[in-house]
């Protein structure tokens, strides 16, 4: 078993480096490179039109105005755009994107941000308010993934989001192992299903990155992970939930086989962290999986999802302060001075951390647990609706994020046909699937019989149009298909320029 996990996790890194050569070699053949620049500019000028709805009503700016304009009218502009954003994720009509949503929340959260909107966490000594929040921050979040159940101290940072905790809990164990076991050439083994941040972590900090192939059941192969380890794996990561099919990894198993090899165990705990503590109090099954486990070294988990926070603040927390220390940043001989910081940005929105405490403190555990248990018995409706139809499949064994395919139909066809009724789902690869991560938006009467009716009735528009290609549906059928990944990765450049178009 263990020669066909090792040769598995080979032939995975083999097929795609073959790939990328025999991709760079047919983009050099003369003519190539003209037509796929054609085609990009095909599919990019289709998107062009829906990314950049407001140039025929609202200027655009090329530089700055002469004569600043009135406060008034700027204000009316912003009122504008915000009432026709905001329809769709507040009648409950998208994937994660907003988590709680309700008006007087809102209103309380922006009131706690104007107050310390000049707060700046990098002048611990002008606003000590903020150092302050974040430690309870970070304590309240540890407490609840099990810090109390640890003979070791959970302790940890605030980060901007979910990939910056990644991020710096891949620079703190790169850092560790450097200093510590002298290992130069860093390895971090991850399922295929692992957030993209893992991958952008090997990226900038110069760390391999070995990606394998999931179990039938969507989660973790844990021999297939025990196959890939070697002398310069620095650490393991499990996800709980992975974000494509929203099933928990086998955090217990990984975890004590990073202990039993004395590396890292990363829990990605971003959507669930403030998710599952309570649905296991509510009586779900839930699989171990934070600080109550040894082996879990470090964690990350999102306040800005289901902790209900504003956009912008995550924690990550470590088992101990001396691994924690590898995190920071300092600088002991700068002519400005003695300069450190905790996490990557220097100065920091101190308005977004006390808008953070404030959400953690006026939620409570009792609001933590309403939220779960009305989001969980809405995911219940959900997927029981997707598996009473026929042609479509739910994948794995969620909770809450559900992830369907379907064997017989194009089923990147039905998620356009969704987006055409209001919704904004998630299309994922490898397999073609499609998900919802359920959210509060998503418990207001109504909404989730309107999605298993709109859902079933996409599926029979796709059945009885077998010969139309649709719009987009193309494209996701050609990101998750072609085997040159290159001509993806430059689609999606230029979609990020188009972005940035005036």
């Amino acid at each position: 078993m263990a020669i066909a996990d090792r040769f598995r996790a080979w032939w995975s890194s083999t097929r795609a480096r073959a790939a990328a050569v025999v991709e760079k070699g047919m983009r050099s053949v003369p003519g190539v490179e003209g037509q796929i620049e054609k085609q990009y500019e095909s599919v990019l000028g289709q998107m062009e039109a829906s990314l950049k709805p407001y140039r025929q009503e609202f200027p655009s700016l090329e530089r700055i105005p002469e004569v600043g304009r009135d406060q008034a009218s700027i204000l009316c502009d912003l009122e504008k755009l915000k009432s026709r954003e905001e329809n769709r994720w507040k009648e409950g009509l998208v994937s994660g994107g907003v988590y709680h949503g309700d008006p007087a929340f809102i209103d309380f959260l922006c009131r706690v941000y104007s107050m310390h909107s000049q707060c700046n966490p990098l002048h611990s000594d002008v606003w000590p308010s903020a150092s302050k929040f974040e430690a309870d921050i970070v304590a309240m979040t540890a407490n609840m993934l099990g810090s109390a159940s640890s003979k070791d101290e959970i302790c940890g940072t605030v980060t901007s989001g979910g990939s910056e905790s990644i991020l710096l809990a891949m620079k703190t164990y790169r850092d560790f192992a450097r200093e510590e076991k002298g290992i130069t050439r860093p390895e971090v083994v991850a399922p295929s299903t692992a957030h993209p941040a893992f991958d952008k972590a090997a990226q900038y900090f110069q760390i391999n990155i070995r990606r394998i192939p999931v179990a039938s059941d969507y989660r973790a192969d844990l021999a297939a992970i025990s196959a890939a380890l070697n002398d310069r794996t620095i650490a393991i990561i499990g996800s709980a939930p992975s974000f494509p099919h929203g099933v928990i990894d086998p955090i217990e198993e990984l975890s004590e086989l990073a202990r039993a090899r004395k590396i890292g165990f990363h829990t990605d705990g971003c959507l669930g962290g403030f998710f599952l503590p309570w649905a296991e109090k509510l009586g779900y099954r839930v699989p171990p999986f934070d600080f109550r486990l040894p082996g879990v070294t470090s964690m990350s988990a999102d306040t800005h999802k289901y902790g209900f926070a504003p956009k912008g603040t995550s924690v990550v927390l470590y088992r101990g302060q001396e691994l924690r220390r590898y995190q920071y940043f300092t600088v002991t001989d700068w002519p400005g001075g003695i300069y450190f910081s905790p996490t990557i940005a220097g100065s920091r929105p101190g308005g977004l951390v006390a808008a953070c405490w404030a959400a953690m403190v006026a939620t409570g555990e009792k609001g933590y647990l309403d939220g779960t248990r009305r989001i969980l018995e809405t995911a219940q409706i959900i997927r029981k609706g997707i598996e009473s139809i026929p042609d479509l499949r739910v994948l794995g064994d969620p909770l809450w994020i559900i992830a369907f395919d379907s064997p017989k139909l194009d089923i990147y066809r039905v998620l356009e046909c969704m987006s055409k009724r209001g919704w904004s789902l998630n299309g994922l690869h490898r397999p073609p699937a499609v998900h919802i991560a359920v959210t509060l938006r998503h418990t207001q009467a109504g909404v989730a019989d309107r999605f298993v009716n709109d859902l079933r009735n996409c599926v029979l528009y796709v059945k009885d149009n077998p010969t139309e290609k649709g719009t987009m549906a193309p494209v996701y059928g050609m990101a998750g298909t072609l085997p040159f990944r290159g001509v993806i990765a430059d689609m999606l450049k230029r979609y990020m320029d188009l972005l940035y178009k005036v």
